[in-house]
Protein backbone atom coordinates (compact mmCIF):
# COMPACT_ATOMS: atom_id res chain seq x y z
CA UNK A 1 0.00 0.00 0.00
CA UNK A 2 1.60 3.23 -1.16
CA UNK A 3 -1.24 5.62 -0.29
CA UNK A 4 -3.27 5.95 2.89
CA UNK A 5 -6.99 5.53 2.16
CA UNK A 6 -8.90 8.22 4.07
CA UNK A 7 -12.33 9.88 3.88
CA UNK A 8 -11.94 13.66 3.78
CA UNK A 9 -14.76 15.87 5.10
CA UNK A 10 -14.96 18.82 2.67
CA UNK A 11 -18.50 19.98 3.49
CA UNK A 12 -18.77 23.79 3.13
CA UNK A 13 -15.00 24.05 2.64
CA UNK A 14 -13.34 25.76 -0.33
CA UNK A 15 -12.36 23.35 -3.10
CA UNK A 16 -10.73 24.60 -6.30
CA UNK A 17 -10.92 22.98 -9.73
CA UNK A 18 -8.63 24.31 -12.43
CA UNK A 19 -10.23 23.71 -15.83
CA UNK A 20 -13.61 24.20 -17.45
CA UNK A 21 -14.08 21.15 -19.67
CA UNK A 22 -15.62 17.68 -19.44
CA UNK A 23 -13.02 16.20 -17.10
CA UNK A 24 -13.29 19.18 -14.76
CA UNK A 25 -17.08 18.78 -14.79
CA UNK A 26 -16.85 15.20 -13.51
CA UNK A 27 -14.60 16.31 -10.65
CA UNK A 28 -16.90 19.22 -9.76
CA UNK A 29 -19.91 16.89 -9.60
CA UNK A 30 -18.04 14.57 -7.22
CA UNK A 31 -16.99 17.47 -4.97
CA UNK A 32 -20.54 18.82 -4.90
CA UNK A 33 -21.88 15.40 -3.88
CA UNK A 34 -19.60 15.69 -0.85
CA UNK A 35 -21.02 19.21 -0.21
CA UNK A 36 -17.79 20.99 -1.06
CA UNK A 37 -17.83 24.74 -1.74
CA UNK A 38 -16.43 24.57 -5.29
CA UNK A 39 -14.67 27.34 -7.19
CA UNK A 40 -13.84 26.69 -10.85
CA UNK A 41 -10.93 28.63 -12.35
CA UNK A 42 -10.74 28.68 -16.15
CA UNK A 43 -10.82 31.18 -19.02
CA UNK A 44 -14.14 29.63 -20.07
CA UNK A 45 -16.73 27.04 -18.97
CA UNK A 46 -18.51 24.31 -20.88
CA UNK A 47 -22.31 24.29 -21.01
CA UNK A 48 -22.81 21.95 -18.03
CA UNK A 49 -20.58 23.98 -15.72
CA UNK A 50 -22.24 27.15 -17.01
CA UNK A 51 -25.61 25.74 -15.97
CA UNK A 52 -24.27 24.84 -12.52
CA UNK A 53 -22.98 28.40 -12.18
CA UNK A 54 -26.37 29.82 -13.17
CA UNK A 55 -28.04 27.66 -10.52
CA UNK A 56 -25.64 28.89 -7.84
CA UNK A 57 -24.01 25.50 -7.32
CA UNK A 58 -20.45 26.70 -7.97
CA UNK A 59 -18.38 29.85 -7.97
CA UNK A 60 -16.38 30.89 -11.00
CA UNK A 61 -13.19 32.84 -11.67
CA UNK A 62 -12.79 33.59 -15.38
CA UNK A 63 -9.01 33.62 -15.56
CA UNK A 64 -5.94 31.58 -16.29
CA UNK A 65 -4.29 29.85 -13.35
CA UNK A 66 -2.17 31.85 -10.91
CA UNK A 67 -0.69 30.44 -7.66
CA UNK A 68 -2.31 33.10 -5.45
CA UNK A 69 -5.74 31.72 -6.41
CA UNK A 70 -5.15 28.71 -4.14
CA UNK A 71 -5.21 30.68 -0.90
CA UNK A 72 -7.46 29.09 1.77
CA UNK A 73 -8.36 26.05 -0.35
CA UNK A 74 -8.71 22.71 1.41
CA UNK A 75 -7.91 20.82 -1.81
CA UNK A 76 -7.11 21.49 -5.46
CA UNK A 77 -7.81 19.51 -8.62
CA UNK A 78 -6.05 20.31 -11.91
CA UNK A 79 -8.16 19.12 -14.84
CA UNK A 80 -6.91 21.01 -17.88
CA UNK A 81 -5.48 19.64 -21.13
CA UNK A 82 -2.36 21.79 -20.72
CA UNK A 83 0.45 19.79 -19.08
CA UNK A 84 2.40 22.91 -18.15
CA UNK A 85 -0.60 24.40 -16.33
CA UNK A 86 -1.29 21.14 -14.53
CA UNK A 87 2.32 20.92 -13.37
CA UNK A 88 2.25 24.54 -12.19
CA UNK A 89 -0.89 23.81 -10.15
CA UNK A 90 0.83 20.81 -8.55
CA UNK A 91 3.95 22.77 -7.66
CA UNK A 92 1.98 25.67 -6.17
CA UNK A 93 -0.33 23.43 -4.13
CA UNK A 94 2.54 21.37 -2.74
CA UNK A 95 4.37 24.55 -1.74
CA UNK A 96 1.29 25.59 0.26
CA UNK A 97 0.78 22.05 1.69
CA UNK A 98 -2.63 21.84 0.03
CA UNK A 99 -3.70 18.36 -1.15
CA UNK A 100 -3.61 18.29 -4.95
CA UNK A 101 -4.87 15.93 -7.61
CA UNK A 102 -3.79 16.22 -11.23
CA UNK A 103 -5.99 14.16 -13.52
CA UNK A 104 -4.13 11.32 -15.28
CA UNK A 105 -0.77 12.37 -13.77
CA UNK A 106 -0.18 10.30 -10.59
CA UNK A 107 3.36 11.62 -10.18
CA UNK A 108 2.00 15.17 -9.72
CA UNK A 109 -0.65 14.15 -7.15
CA UNK A 110 -0.60 14.08 -3.38
CA UNK A 111 -3.97 12.33 -3.43
CA UNK A 112 -6.02 10.37 -5.95
CA UNK A 113 -9.78 10.00 -6.15
CA UNK A 114 -11.11 6.47 -5.99
CA UNK A 115 -13.99 4.95 -7.90
CA UNK A 116 -16.91 5.40 -5.51
CA UNK A 117 -19.79 3.16 -4.45
CA UNK A 118 -22.24 5.49 -2.72
CA UNK A 119 -24.66 3.97 -0.24
CA UNK A 120 -24.62 7.01 2.02
CA UNK A 121 -23.82 7.01 4.85
CA UNK A 122 -21.93 3.91 3.69
CA UNK A 123 -19.32 4.93 1.13
CA UNK A 124 -16.77 2.64 -0.50
CA UNK A 125 -13.90 3.91 -2.64
CA UNK A 126 -11.73 1.70 -4.86
CA UNK A 127 -8.31 2.97 -5.87
CA UNK A 128 -5.53 1.65 -8.08
CA UNK A 129 -3.25 4.44 -6.78
CA UNK A 130 -3.51 6.08 -10.17
CA UNK A 131 -2.17 3.08 -12.09
CA UNK A 132 -5.35 1.66 -13.62
CA UNK A 133 -8.48 3.83 -13.19
CA UNK A 134 -10.47 1.65 -15.59
CA UNK A 135 -9.71 -1.41 -13.45
CA UNK A 136 -10.88 0.48 -10.36
CA UNK A 137 -14.15 1.28 -12.11
CA UNK A 138 -14.48 -2.38 -13.14
CA UNK A 139 -14.06 -3.47 -9.51
CA UNK A 140 -16.58 -0.84 -8.45
CA UNK A 141 -19.15 -2.26 -10.86
CA UNK A 142 -18.66 -5.71 -9.35
CA UNK A 143 -19.22 -4.39 -5.83
CA UNK A 144 -22.26 -2.37 -6.97
CA UNK A 145 -24.03 -5.59 -7.97
CA UNK A 146 -23.38 -7.22 -4.59
CA UNK A 147 -24.27 -4.32 -2.28
CA UNK A 148 -28.01 -3.48 -2.06
CA UNK A 149 -28.93 0.19 -1.85
CA UNK A 150 -30.66 -0.53 1.47
CA UNK A 151 -27.30 -0.90 3.22
CA UNK A 152 -27.21 2.87 3.53
CA UNK A 153 -30.53 2.77 5.37
CA UNK A 154 -29.20 0.03 7.67
CA UNK A 155 -26.28 2.30 8.57
CA UNK A 156 -28.63 5.22 9.19
CA UNK A 157 -30.80 3.16 11.55
CA UNK A 158 -27.71 1.93 13.40
CA UNK A 159 -26.62 5.55 13.75
CA UNK A 160 -29.94 6.39 15.44
CA UNK A 161 -29.21 3.83 18.16
CA UNK A 162 -25.48 4.42 18.50
CA UNK A 163 -25.64 6.54 21.67
CA UNK A 164 -28.08 4.15 23.33
CA UNK A 165 -25.80 1.17 22.62
CA UNK A 166 -22.81 3.10 23.92
CA UNK A 167 -24.70 3.85 27.15
CA UNK A 168 -25.79 0.22 27.51
CA UNK A 169 -22.40 -1.46 27.11
CA UNK A 170 -19.33 -0.39 29.04
CA UNK A 171 -16.65 -1.74 26.69
CA UNK A 172 -15.89 -1.39 23.00
CA UNK A 173 -15.65 -5.17 22.72
CA UNK A 174 -19.15 -5.64 24.15
CA UNK A 175 -20.60 -3.01 21.81
CA UNK A 176 -18.94 -4.59 18.81
CA UNK A 177 -20.29 -8.03 19.67
CA UNK A 178 -23.79 -6.59 20.11
CA UNK A 179 -23.72 -5.00 16.66
CA UNK A 180 -22.29 -8.14 15.06
CA UNK A 181 -25.12 -10.21 16.54
CA UNK A 182 -27.68 -7.66 15.33
CA UNK A 183 -26.31 -7.49 11.79
CA UNK A 184 -26.19 -11.29 11.55
CA UNK A 185 -29.85 -11.51 12.53
CA UNK A 186 -33.24 -10.68 10.96
CA UNK A 187 -32.84 -6.88 11.19
CA UNK A 188 -30.98 -6.68 7.88
CA UNK A 189 -33.68 -8.63 6.04
CA UNK A 190 -36.39 -6.35 7.41
CA UNK A 191 -34.62 -3.29 6.03
CA UNK A 192 -33.94 -4.99 2.70
CA UNK A 193 -37.66 -5.77 2.39
CA UNK A 194 -38.64 -2.17 3.14
CA UNK A 195 -39.80 -2.72 6.74
CA UNK A 196 -37.67 0.00 8.26
CA UNK A 197 -39.91 0.82 11.23
CA UNK A 198 -40.13 -2.90 12.05
CA UNK A 199 -36.32 -2.97 11.96
CA UNK A 200 -36.18 -0.04 14.41
CA UNK A 201 -38.65 -1.77 16.71
CA UNK A 202 -36.61 -4.98 16.58
CA UNK A 203 -33.37 -3.16 17.34
CA UNK A 204 -34.95 -1.41 20.30
CA UNK A 205 -36.25 -4.73 21.61
CA UNK A 206 -32.85 -6.40 21.24
CA UNK A 207 -31.18 -3.54 23.05
CA UNK A 208 -33.66 -3.69 25.94
CA UNK A 209 -33.13 -7.43 26.36
CA UNK A 210 -29.35 -7.31 26.04
CA UNK A 211 -27.26 -7.52 29.18
CA UNK A 212 -23.88 -5.97 29.75
CA UNK A 213 -22.60 -9.23 31.21
CA UNK A 214 -19.08 -10.69 31.10
CA UNK A 215 -18.25 -11.83 27.59
CA UNK A 216 -17.76 -15.52 26.89
CA UNK A 217 -14.61 -16.11 24.94
CA UNK A 218 -13.98 -18.70 22.26
CA UNK A 219 -11.08 -20.00 20.19
CA UNK A 220 -11.21 -20.42 16.41
CA UNK A 221 -8.58 -22.91 15.28
CA UNK A 222 -8.32 -22.02 11.61
CA UNK A 223 -6.24 -23.48 8.81
CA UNK A 224 -4.81 -20.63 6.75
CA UNK A 225 -3.82 -22.85 3.83
CA UNK A 226 -0.44 -22.98 2.08
CA UNK A 227 -0.21 -19.28 1.21
CA UNK A 228 -2.61 -18.23 -1.55
CA UNK A 229 -5.46 -16.31 0.19
CA UNK A 230 -7.90 -17.47 -2.49
CA UNK A 231 -7.64 -20.97 -1.00
CA UNK A 232 -9.21 -19.94 2.33
CA UNK A 233 -12.64 -21.35 3.14
CA UNK A 234 -15.63 -19.02 3.51
CA UNK A 235 -15.90 -20.01 7.15
CA UNK A 236 -12.24 -19.25 7.80
CA UNK A 237 -12.61 -15.79 6.31
CA UNK A 238 -15.73 -15.07 8.37
CA UNK A 239 -14.00 -15.98 11.63
CA UNK A 240 -10.87 -14.05 10.65
CA UNK A 241 -13.04 -10.96 10.30
CA UNK A 242 -14.70 -11.23 13.72
CA UNK A 243 -11.82 -12.13 16.06
CA UNK A 244 -10.57 -9.88 18.86
CA UNK A 245 -7.09 -11.43 18.94
CA UNK A 246 -5.13 -13.32 16.28
CA UNK A 247 -2.41 -15.73 17.40
CA UNK A 248 -0.49 -16.66 14.26
CA UNK A 249 2.60 -18.58 13.25
CA UNK A 250 5.48 -18.31 10.82
CA UNK A 251 3.85 -20.27 8.00
CA UNK A 252 0.87 -17.94 7.58
CA UNK A 253 1.48 -15.84 4.48
CA UNK A 254 1.42 -12.04 4.56
CA UNK A 255 -1.43 -12.09 2.03
CA UNK A 256 -3.57 -14.22 4.35
CA UNK A 257 -2.72 -11.99 7.33
CA UNK A 258 -4.06 -9.02 5.37
CA UNK A 259 -7.54 -10.56 5.66
CA UNK A 260 -7.56 -10.64 9.47
CA UNK A 261 -9.75 -7.93 11.00
CA UNK A 262 -7.80 -4.68 10.94
CA UNK A 263 -8.20 -3.73 14.58
CA UNK A 264 -7.60 -7.21 16.01
CA UNK A 265 -4.64 -7.60 18.35
CA UNK A 266 -1.90 -9.62 16.61
CA UNK A 267 0.30 -12.00 18.60
CA UNK A 268 3.13 -13.73 16.74
CA UNK A 269 4.14 -17.14 18.07
CA UNK A 270 6.08 -18.35 15.05
CA UNK A 271 8.47 -21.25 15.32
CA UNK A 272 11.38 -22.27 13.16
CA UNK A 273 13.92 -25.00 13.69
CA UNK A 274 15.46 -24.59 17.17
CA UNK A 275 13.96 -21.08 17.49
CA UNK A 276 10.63 -20.92 19.27
CA UNK A 277 9.07 -17.53 20.00
CA UNK A 278 6.90 -19.39 22.50
CA UNK A 279 7.13 -23.07 23.47
CA UNK A 280 4.04 -25.01 22.43
CA UNK A 281 2.89 -25.45 26.03
CA UNK A 282 2.90 -21.67 26.51
CA UNK A 283 0.93 -21.18 23.27
CA UNK A 284 -1.68 -23.62 24.55
CA UNK A 285 -1.94 -21.72 27.83
CA UNK A 286 -2.07 -18.37 26.03
CA UNK A 287 -5.08 -19.42 23.96
CA UNK A 288 -6.96 -20.57 27.06
CA UNK A 289 -6.10 -17.41 29.02
CA UNK A 290 -7.22 -15.05 26.26
CA UNK A 291 -10.51 -16.89 25.80
CA UNK A 292 -11.16 -16.93 29.55
CA UNK A 293 -10.75 -13.13 29.45
CA UNK A 294 -13.80 -13.07 27.17
CA UNK A 295 -11.95 -12.62 23.88
CA UNK A 296 -12.65 -14.31 20.57
CA UNK A 297 -9.28 -15.78 19.69
CA UNK A 298 -8.25 -16.70 16.17
CA UNK A 299 -5.51 -19.32 16.21
CA UNK A 300 -4.34 -19.03 12.62
CA UNK A 301 -2.05 -21.72 11.28
CA UNK A 302 -0.44 -22.34 7.93
CA UNK A 303 -1.93 -25.32 6.09
CA UNK A 304 -4.31 -27.44 8.15
CA UNK A 305 -4.27 -27.32 11.97
CA UNK A 306 -4.49 -31.11 12.29
CA UNK A 307 -1.70 -32.01 9.87
CA UNK A 308 1.62 -31.26 11.58
CA UNK A 309 -0.05 -28.19 13.04
CA UNK A 310 -0.30 -29.29 16.69
CA UNK A 311 -3.97 -28.44 16.69
CA UNK A 312 -4.74 -31.53 18.72
CA UNK A 313 -2.42 -30.41 21.52
CA UNK A 314 -4.02 -26.98 21.61
CA UNK A 315 -7.63 -28.13 21.83
CA UNK A 316 -6.73 -30.63 24.57
CA UNK A 317 -5.69 -27.67 26.72
CA UNK A 318 -8.82 -25.73 25.78
CA UNK A 319 -11.01 -28.66 26.80
CA UNK A 320 -9.20 -28.92 30.11
CA UNK A 321 -10.11 -25.28 30.82
CA UNK A 322 -13.67 -25.55 29.55
CA UNK A 323 -13.02 -23.11 26.70
CA UNK A 324 -15.38 -23.44 23.69
CA UNK A 325 -13.69 -23.73 20.33
CA UNK A 326 -14.24 -24.29 16.62
CA UNK A 327 -11.91 -26.06 14.19
CA UNK A 328 -11.83 -24.93 10.57
CA UNK A 329 -9.80 -27.22 8.31
CA UNK A 330 -7.50 -25.67 5.75
CA UNK A 331 -5.88 -26.90 2.56
CA UNK A 332 -2.74 -28.56 3.81
CA UNK A 333 0.60 -27.77 2.17
CA UNK A 334 0.82 -31.20 0.56
CA UNK A 335 -2.42 -30.71 -1.37
CA UNK A 336 -2.03 -27.05 -2.25
CA UNK A 337 1.66 -26.96 -3.05
CA UNK A 338 1.68 -30.16 -5.08
CA UNK A 339 -1.29 -28.92 -7.13
CA UNK A 340 0.36 -25.58 -7.89
CA UNK A 341 3.58 -27.39 -8.80
CA UNK A 342 1.73 -29.60 -11.30
CA UNK A 343 2.50 -32.80 -9.36
CA UNK A 344 -0.46 -35.08 -8.51
CA UNK A 345 0.14 -36.96 -5.28
CA UNK A 346 -1.50 -40.13 -6.59
CA UNK A 347 -1.75 -41.54 -10.10
CA UNK A 348 -2.91 -44.98 -11.14
CA UNK A 349 0.25 -45.55 -13.20
CA UNK A 350 2.76 -44.37 -10.60
CA UNK A 351 1.46 -44.12 -7.03
CA UNK A 352 -1.39 -45.88 -5.26
CA UNK A 353 -0.53 -44.42 -1.84
CA UNK A 354 0.71 -41.17 -0.36
CA UNK A 355 2.73 -40.82 2.83
CA UNK A 356 3.00 -37.54 4.79
CA UNK A 357 6.19 -37.23 6.84
CA UNK A 358 7.47 -34.48 9.11
CA UNK A 359 11.16 -33.86 8.45
CA UNK A 360 12.07 -33.76 12.12
CA UNK A 361 10.51 -35.20 15.24
CA UNK A 362 9.69 -33.47 18.52
CA UNK A 363 13.27 -33.76 19.75
CA UNK A 364 14.72 -32.55 16.42
CA UNK A 365 16.04 -35.96 15.42
CA UNK A 366 15.69 -37.74 12.06
CA UNK A 367 14.66 -41.10 13.46
CA UNK A 368 12.02 -41.74 10.80
CA UNK A 369 10.33 -44.89 9.51
CA UNK A 370 12.77 -45.35 6.65
CA UNK A 371 11.37 -48.71 5.51
CA UNK A 372 7.88 -47.26 5.14
CA UNK A 373 9.28 -44.29 3.20
CA UNK A 374 11.18 -46.60 0.83
CA UNK A 375 8.19 -48.65 -0.33
CA UNK A 376 7.53 -48.63 -4.10
CA UNK A 377 4.41 -47.30 -5.87
CA UNK A 378 3.87 -44.44 -3.47
CA UNK A 379 4.48 -40.72 -3.08
CA UNK A 380 6.31 -39.39 -0.03
CA UNK A 381 5.66 -35.79 1.00
CA UNK A 382 8.08 -34.35 3.56
CA UNK A 383 7.16 -31.31 5.62
CA UNK A 384 9.92 -29.23 7.25
CA UNK A 385 12.65 -31.42 5.80
CA UNK A 386 14.95 -28.88 4.15
CA UNK A 387 17.63 -28.86 6.84
CA UNK A 388 18.02 -32.64 6.89
CA UNK A 389 17.52 -33.12 3.16
CA UNK A 390 20.96 -34.60 2.41
CA UNK A 391 20.64 -37.12 5.23
CA UNK A 392 17.11 -38.10 4.12
CA UNK A 393 18.24 -38.73 0.54
CA UNK A 394 21.27 -40.76 1.61
CA UNK A 395 19.23 -42.94 3.98
CA UNK A 396 16.51 -43.64 1.39
CA UNK A 397 19.16 -44.80 -1.10
CA UNK A 398 20.56 -47.09 1.60
CA UNK A 399 17.04 -48.51 2.00
CA UNK A 400 17.00 -49.41 -1.70
CA UNK A 401 15.32 -46.42 -3.33
CA UNK A 402 16.84 -45.75 -6.77
CA UNK A 403 19.28 -42.82 -6.91
CA UNK A 404 17.38 -41.77 -10.06
CA UNK A 405 14.07 -41.47 -8.20
CA UNK A 406 12.58 -38.08 -9.19
CA UNK A 407 12.20 -35.54 -6.41
CA UNK A 408 10.89 -31.99 -6.26
CA UNK A 409 11.35 -29.30 -3.63
CA UNK A 410 8.88 -26.41 -3.73
CA UNK A 411 9.57 -23.16 -1.90
CA UNK A 412 6.64 -20.89 -0.88
CA UNK A 413 4.23 -22.94 -2.95
CA UNK A 414 0.91 -21.47 -4.20
CA UNK A 415 2.29 -17.92 -3.95
CA UNK A 416 3.86 -15.71 -6.58
CA UNK A 417 7.21 -16.39 -4.93
CA UNK A 418 6.90 -20.11 -5.69
CA UNK A 419 10.14 -21.71 -6.79
CA UNK A 420 10.53 -25.36 -7.78
CA UNK A 421 13.63 -27.53 -8.05
CA UNK A 422 13.21 -30.89 -9.79
CA UNK A 423 16.06 -33.35 -9.43
CA UNK A 424 16.88 -36.94 -8.51
CA UNK A 425 17.50 -38.45 -5.11
CA UNK A 426 21.29 -38.54 -5.58
CA UNK A 427 21.60 -34.94 -6.80
CA UNK A 428 18.78 -33.25 -4.89
CA UNK A 429 20.74 -31.84 -1.94
CA UNK A 430 23.32 -30.22 -4.20
CA UNK A 431 20.70 -28.81 -6.59
CA UNK A 432 18.66 -27.34 -3.74
CA UNK A 433 21.75 -25.73 -2.23
CA UNK A 434 22.71 -24.29 -5.62
CA UNK A 435 19.22 -22.83 -6.08
CA UNK A 436 19.33 -21.27 -2.61
CA UNK A 437 15.94 -22.61 -1.49
CA UNK A 438 14.82 -21.66 2.00
CA UNK A 439 11.89 -22.57 4.28
CA UNK A 440 9.00 -22.88 4.00
CA UNK A 441 9.60 -25.66 1.51
CA UNK A 442 7.94 -28.98 0.78
CA UNK A 443 9.66 -32.07 -0.64
CA UNK A 444 7.87 -34.59 -2.89
CA UNK A 445 9.50 -37.95 -3.68
CA UNK A 446 8.08 -40.35 -6.22
CA UNK A 447 7.53 -41.15 -9.89
CA UNK A 448 4.64 -38.65 -9.97
CA UNK A 449 7.23 -35.86 -10.04
CA UNK A 450 7.91 -36.78 -13.69
CA UNK A 451 4.40 -35.56 -14.52
CA UNK A 452 5.33 -31.97 -13.73
CA UNK A 453 6.89 -31.53 -17.18
CA UNK A 454 3.42 -32.03 -18.72
CA UNK A 455 1.10 -30.78 -15.99
CA UNK A 456 2.85 -27.61 -14.82
CA UNK A 457 0.16 -24.90 -15.07
CA UNK A 458 1.03 -22.28 -12.45
CA UNK A 459 3.53 -19.72 -13.68
CA UNK A 460 4.16 -17.14 -10.97
CA UNK A 461 5.93 -13.87 -11.70
CA UNK A 462 9.53 -14.52 -12.60
CA UNK A 463 8.96 -17.94 -14.13
CA UNK A 464 7.69 -21.32 -13.11
CA UNK A 465 10.75 -22.38 -11.17
CA UNK A 466 14.14 -23.95 -11.64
Amino acid sequence: MQALPIFFNIAQRRCIVIGGGEVATRKVIMLRKAQGDVTVISPELNAELGQMLAQGEIQYVAASFAPEQLTSACLVIAATDDEAVNEAVSVAAKRLNIPVNVVDAPALCTFTMGSVIDRSPVVIAVSSEGNAPVLARHIRSKIETMLPAAYGRIAAIAGEFRDQVKAKFATTQARRQFWENVLNGPLVERVLSGQEQAARDLLGELLTKAEDSPLRGEVYLVGGGPGDPDLLTFRALRLMQQCDVCVYDKLVSAEVMELVRRDAELIYVGKSRDQHTLPQEEINALLARLALEGKRVLRLKGGDPFIFGRGGEEIETLMQHGVPFQVVPGITAANGVSSYAGIPLTHRDYAQACLFITGHLKDGSLDLDWQAMARPQQTVVIYMGLVGLAQICERLMVEGVSPQMPVAVIQQGTTHKQKVVVSTLEHLAADVEKAGLKPPSLTIIGEVVNLRARLNWFNPDGGAGV
